[in-house]
């Protein structure tokens, strides 16, 4: 019998849908990395998203696991490179909620460009000004995006309608479609009104948007980031806003939520982003919905049910 470990609650699918084909579940949302190691080699499959880091000590001690399923995009919580040295098949589905975050993206910006927020602030404090919340039209702008994989190419899709021009940049080459061109970092930094993330986290997108990146950007930009809060040093985003390089940022992560993405830390700079009229933030839900949740389950499920089919 094939006995799965879940660490994080799912779609109900994923679990019916295993022990249908006569896998056993088993759910552990608690207990912490050092619990889990403890009993970990006795499990054939481990479905996570981001509570526990899968790391090499965890791995090592799960000499019965076959695969680890990522219910969700980005596997920077897991040592790839040690789990495919044991075997071990890794499992994600960054598809399922790629056009979740493609219109979330999208209602960031215009939600911004149109002082959607201020205006609905204003309102509620019994503020009525036009004048002082007239917008910014999408139409016509340059949009650039880093990182061109499943949720970049939902941004560009989604961006189809509105008659920009959209380049990408991505480390795999010749990724381009019918919606982006595909272009160095450095025609990114000097052609783009628009910048958004949605890049995975590695080593050369950490602090990706920093000081020397936003000087290196020939005209002031707004920023998008629905990928990783610490591919912005934040220090560095809040410096670009006061000398005007960069004129609006959507954070939809932070550089300093915890590893888990369940809650963050209160700092002077997060003060900042919260007062500014330029800044709009959401708790890292751009692929959070109810449809999502779905998908990404069921995704996971086939891709499991694919595994054991070979």
């Amino acid at each position: 019998m094939i006995k799965v470990l879940h660490l994080d609650e799912n779609h109900e699918i994923l679990k019916n849908g295993l022990a249908k084909i006569g896998f056993k579940n088993f759910f552990d949302f608690k207990s912490n990395k050092k619990d889990i190691t403890k009993k970990i080699e006795k499990f054939h499959g481990l479905v996570i998203r981001s509570r526990i880091p899968i790391d090499k000590d965890l791995i090592d001690n799960a000499m019965n696991l076959k695969f680890i399923a990522r219910v969700g995009s980005g596997t920077e919580n897991i040592d790839i490179e040690f789990a495919k040295k044991r075997g071990i098949t890794i499992l994600s589905a960054g598809e399922g909620n790629a056009n979740a975050v493609g219109e979330h993206t999208l209602s960031l910006i215009l939600s911004l460009f149109n002082n959607i927020v201020k205006a609905n602030n204003e309102i509620n404090n019994n503020v009525w000004q036009r004048e002082g919340n007239r917008g910014i039209e999408l139409e016509n702008k340059t949009v650039g995006i880093i990182g061109y994989g499943k949720t970049g190419k939902n941004f560009a899709k989604k961006l189809a309608g509105f008659n920009v021009k959209v380049l990408c940049n991505d480390i795999i080459e010749n990724i381009a479609d019918d919606y982006a061109e595909q272009v160095s970092i450095d025609e990114i930094q000097s052609k783009c009104d628009i910048i958004s993330l949605h890049t995975d986290l590695n080593k050369l997108s950490k602090h990706l948007v920093n000081t020397q990146f936003i000087d290196n950007c020939k005209k002031p930009f707004y920023l998008i980031n629905t990928s990783r809060g610490v591919c912005v040093k934040t220090s560095d985003l809040i410096l670009g806003i006061k000398t005007g390089k960069i004129l609006g940022a959507c954070l939809d992560v932070i550089e300093n939520e915890s590893s888990s993405f369940e809650n963050f830390e209160q700092d002077s700079y997060l003060d900042f982003l919260k007062k500014s009229e330029k800044v709009i933030l959401t708790p890292h839900i751009a692929g959070w919905t109810f449809e999502s949740k779905l998908k990404l389950s069921q995704i996971i499920l086939k891709k499991i049910k694919d595994l054991y089919s070979k």
